[in-house]
């Protein structure tokens, strides 16, 4: 009787407590992106995106645990799609900064340009802002939180999408480098996409928001 009632018992203490998990670790893999693309010291660089791809592993770990509960309860804190949704945006985020540093790494980039900076940078605010909704979905009172984080996240994709747009507009005017051009303009898509997996989140709490709240 009793592992009845827990099956129908809703499960807020493991799926609240995984998602806050998920969303500091994407904040983590952020900040340590930015560290890597900020420093011009190859041997710093590699110990950085050693951590990156362990803090990658870290969300996939996550991300796994939230799956599992989700087939093992019936009863969850919100809706089930949701509850997938969310946990898939934000481990793509990790995925795409990863990708990142793992493209910077296998392509030997001694130079790291401006706007993959400037991105870098966008990045650790907008995972700050998921980071700051996700713990607030645990009780809902103060929505506001979630609300304006969202609209700060869709804020910041819309820049880094204008930094990307004219980053690769000058990489064509004047790159003249062929090879080095294919390099940097792959970093570049790779983390712009990361900024628009961070919309996707905010896209997906808006969608629990408008359900919950």
């Amino acid at each position: 009787m009793n592992n009845i009632f827990k099956f129908f018992t809703p499960q807020d203490r493991k799926f609240h407590p995984l998602f806050e998990q998920a969303g500091s670790n994407a904040l983590k893999i952020a900040d340590a992106l930015l560290e890597m693309v900020s420093t011009a010291d190859a041997e710093s660089r590699k110990t950085i995106f050693k951590e990156i791809e362990r803090l990658e592993h870290v969300g996939d770990d996550i991300t796994h645990s939230i799956f599992l509960e989700l087939s093992r309860n019936f009863i969850t804190p919100f809706d089930r799609e949701d509850i997938h949704a969310l946990a898939t945006a934000v481990d793509d985020v990790a995925d795409y900064i990863y990708g990142t540093a793992n493209r910077m790494q296998m392509y030997n980039m001694n130079t790291i340009n401006e706007p993959i900076v400037k991105i870098a940078e966008l990045l650790v605010e907008m995972c700050t802002d998921i980071d700051k909704a996700i713990k607030e979905l645990r009780s809902f009172k103060n929505i506001r939180v979630i609300a304006d984080a969202c609209i700060r996240i869709n804020s910041g994709e819309n820049q880094a999408d204008y930094v990307f747009t004219l980053a690769v507009a000058r990489l064509f005017e004047y790159e003249t480098n062929a090879i080095e051009l294919i390099k940097q303009k792959e970093v570049l898509q790779t983390i712009e996409k990361a900024t628009d997996k961070c919309e996707d989140v905010a896209n997906v709490l808006e969608t629990i928001l408008v359900k919950n709240a």
